[in-house]
């Protein structure tokens, strides 16, 4: 409480919001059943749209109305028991605020570029929402980046202004002279420093009229960066259309949040998944936001907030859920956790059965990426198939498909396939920002090509396979790395474990396996521990997708950053091997795929 009125006082919050003007009545869409809520159609395609008018400022004028129950818009809480609880009321007066800093203090225009870097602090929503009120493009970063990452990002964007704390505005300014374009640094934080302004001080003083943009639906709203298998990562550059999708009724029904929820993305505020899971999602059904500070990731302090706070849904990767069930707790049962949904990497059925045995929850899956968001899933109260994806979510068309882009028969390997003519679906990337070469090459006959390999069944569930570069050819049987980690999961020595190919004079390429070890394992023999999981894999898949390479990795450390990234990204699907091809045998390096980390939001190694 103490941290919520200092947020009050410092700000000088205006419960009246005299600044807040509506959205002309033409902007405004239609009205599902209950108090107040707003859709579209899933193949409408206004002319007009904007998040920060259409949805956050039409749920403060329900507040206003008293259609809308007294739970905050954001609540935000920390380790330190501090403690944020916003309404509507208080978003719209603050963002409005947040946009004025942007355009009058740092003159920033419609179109200019900001590279957002900070971790869960309440700020991080007013930032998103103040560009989107701007027509600023905003361009979320993890804080996991380094001065390198941050120098090429700034560099290729062509960056005017940035957002982050003081942890990293030493990076920042090691890499600010190279970086022409680079005009303003904000920094969030509770003291002042040379060179940057400070973001809270100017928000209190700033004022709080403001009239938002007309943004055309097609606008540029948002840039993701994406890291591949090789090269530089790319700008997957999307429009007010992604914000919009999160309206379409298809897509509503994913989590059908209603106003009464508290949800709980537990994605870095880096990554695409949080864009959806902690702003677009949530608040578009009226629903609250809730966010833990979470610097390092802690099953403890996870456990204990389900215990705490009154969360009814939850976001997040299945190395979440799977940590969370090998915690010694007696009970799991959560009192008001009704719903769970993940993607992004492989989840047992075992785990799905064992998370609703301890939990009384069912664990539903979903799939996207960088490029599309959540574009498969498997839809709350819809028959879950254990090991699928679900299905696809309009107005996406998805397809399997060869390499020319021809649709494949159900139960045949192929690529996952989105629709882009003859129309591009609202919602989809609009194209690699000055890459117009990688933008091609994603784009295959009728369909964009995800990259990923999947089949399909008859009743149009989706069956991930592994990355199109991943699928390994041993002696011709081809071997999805998720088969191989999902039957090593089964094991009780693996925590986690990354399955990748491997060069191999005579079979081309065999399947090669890097484990984390459960600690009670540590000790074990190497080469007994070794032969007793390949001989397990044999006993429990297809022999031949055994892994003749194993290395136990000891890449869990003592620090915050290597305890997150060993457990986490190991399991990721999409690994994939950086240079494995038989020409350079010694750059073999361990790299997860765009889609593990900037969808589901675990961040990226530096």
């Amino acid at each position: 409480m103490q941290r919520l009125m200092k947020f009050r006082v410092l700000w000088g919050i205006h419960m009246s919001c005299p600044g807040f003007h509506h959205a002309p009545q033409h902007l405004r869409c239609r009205s599902l059943s209950g108090a107040g809520t707003l859709r579209w159609n899933d193949y409408d395609r206004p002319e007009e749209f904007n998040f920060a008018s259409d949805v956050l400022d039409h749920w403060t004028q329900m507040e206003k109305e008293g259609k809308r129950s007294p739970n905050p818009a954001l609540w935000w809480v920390n380790d330190q028991g501090d403690e944020v609880k916003w309404s509507f009321r208080e978003m719209t007066d603050l963002t409005c605020r947040t946009a004025n800093v942007l355009t009058q203090t740092c003159g920033l225009q419609t179109g200019d570029r900001l590279a957002l870097i900070l971790p869960r602090v309440p700020e991080w929503w007013l930032v998103c929402v103040g560009c989107i009120r701007t027509g600023i493009i905003f361009m979320p970063g993890t804080t996991q980046m380094k001065a390198k990452d941050i120098l090429y990002r700034l560099q290729v964007s062509g960056a005017k202004a940035i957002v982050t704390t003081d942890t990293l505005a030493p990076e920042v300014e090691s890499v600010a002279p190279e970086c022409p374009s680079l005009k303003t640094k904000l920094l969030v934080s509770d003291h002042s420093r040379e060179g940057w302004l400070d973001f809270r001080s100017l928000v209190k003083s700033a004022s709080p009229d403001h009239i938002c943009i007309k943004s055309k639906t097609l606008d540029p709203m948002a840039i993701f960066f994406t890291s591949g298998t090789t090269g530089f990562p790319k700008m997957a550059k999307h429009s007010h259309g992604f914000a919009l999708r999160s309206y379409f009724p298809a897509c509503r029904k994913l989590l059908q949040l209603k106003m009464s929820d508290v949800f709980w993305c537990l994605s870095d505020t880096g990554w695409i998944l949080a864009a959806l899971g902690s702003l677009l999602e949530p608040w578009t059904a009226g629903s609250t936001v809730f966010a833990h500070h979470l610097p390092q990731f802690d099953p403890k302090v996870i456990i204990e907030t389900f215990f705490k706070y009154p969360i009814t849904q939850c976001l997040a990767a299945p190395s979440v859920y799977r940590m969370i069930l090998q915690q010694n707790y007696t009970s799991l049962r959560f009192p008001t956790l009704e719903h769970c949904c993940t993607g992004g990497e492989a989840l047992l059925p075992e785990e799905q059965e064992q998370w609703k045995r301890q939990t009384g929850v069912l664990l539903y899956q979903a799939y996207g990426q960088s490029e599309a968001g959540i574009s498969c899933g498997t839809l709350r109260g819809m028959k879950i198939k254990p090991g699928s994806m679900g299905k696809a979510i309009p107005p996406f068309d998805i397809q399997i498909i060869d390499d020319k882009g021809n649709i494949q028969p159900p139960n045949t390997e192929g690529n996952i396939g989105i629709r882009i003519k003859p129309t591009r679906p609202i919602g989809l990337f609009m194209y690699y920002e000055n890459n117009p070469e990688k933008t091609a090459e994603v784009e295959c006959g009728d369909f964009y090509n995800t990259g990923d390999r999947a089949t399909i069944d008859e009743e149009g569930y989706f069956w991930f396979l592994g990355r199109s570069d991943d699928v390994i050819n041993a002696s011709g049987y081809r071997v999805g790395p998720a088969e191989v980690e999902n039957a090593l999961a089964e094991h009780p020595a693996v925590a986690e474990s990354a399955v990748v190919s491997s060069p191999d004079p005579v079979r081309g390429e065999v399947v090669k396996a890097f484990i984390v070890l459960n600690p009670e394992f540590s000790s074990r023999d190497p080469g007994e521990l070794t032969k007793e999981l390949q001989q397990h894999v044999k006993s429990v898949t297809a022999p031949y997708k055994y892994p003749r390479k194993v290395s136990e990795s000891s890449w869990v450390g003592s620090g915050p950053f290597e305890r997150f990234w060993g457990f986490h990204c190991l399991g990721l699907i999409g690994c994939c091997v950086a240079g494995v091809k038989q020409k350079h045998p010694r750059e073999l390096k361990v790299l997860p795929t765009e889609e593990a980390f900037q969808f589901m939001g675990v961040g990226e190694p530096t």
